[in-house]
């Protein structure tokens, strides 16, 4: 699957409607976020715990490379997640230099809440639409995070969790 040098002008007006629609989630993703009962989380903290519900166990080190960020500025996100309680840090069984970092139960518990909330506000979007346009949806959205994910090989970014 070639990439087109010139996309067309229907790759531009789904690019244009995709950037509305991310902002429009954007706002619904705040809103389930801060409705969240054990309190918000900054969106970099929420990077964090996703990236540790999806690989559990890793180091500040991989961390800090797989956000793009400096250990240091990790560490203190890492630091303020674990006195929520959402974040702990054990001794590695590998290295004894090395700390590994996982979620708490409370973390996890966190997560899910989150995702749930969000997952019904787009479900009441979703259930809106005809049943064409729903399953025409589907069918886009698992082409797009098809793409992405090829377009990621080799990359530290992955999707954070794939549902069938």
């Amino acid at each position: 699957m070639g990439l087109n040098p010139e996309p067309d002008h229907r790759s531009r007006d789904a690019a244009h409607e995709g950037s509305e629609v991310i902002e429009l989630l954007e706002v619904l993703w705040e809103q389930g976020r801060e409705a969240v009962p054990t309190g918000p989380v900054s969106p970099s903290q929420l990077r964090v715990l996703y990236t540790l519900d999806r690989d559990e166990g890793i180091n500040l080190r991989m961390l800090a490379e797989a956000l793009g960020s400096a250990s240091p500025s990790v560490s203190r996100l890492c630091d303020r997640l674990q006195a929520t309680g959402f974040v702990e840090r054990a001794p590695s069984p590998v290295s004894r230099r090395e700390l590994e970092l996982r979620l708490t139960s409370h973390g996890k518990a966190y997560l899910v809440d989150l995702r749930m909330r969000r997952e019904q506000v787009l479900m009441s979007t979703i259930d809106a639409m005809p049943p064409k346009a729903r399953r025409a949806l589907l069918e886009g959205l698992r082409s797009f995070r098809g793409a992405a994910a090829a377009g990621q090989e080799g990359g530290t970014a992955r999707p954070l969790r794939s549902t069938g």
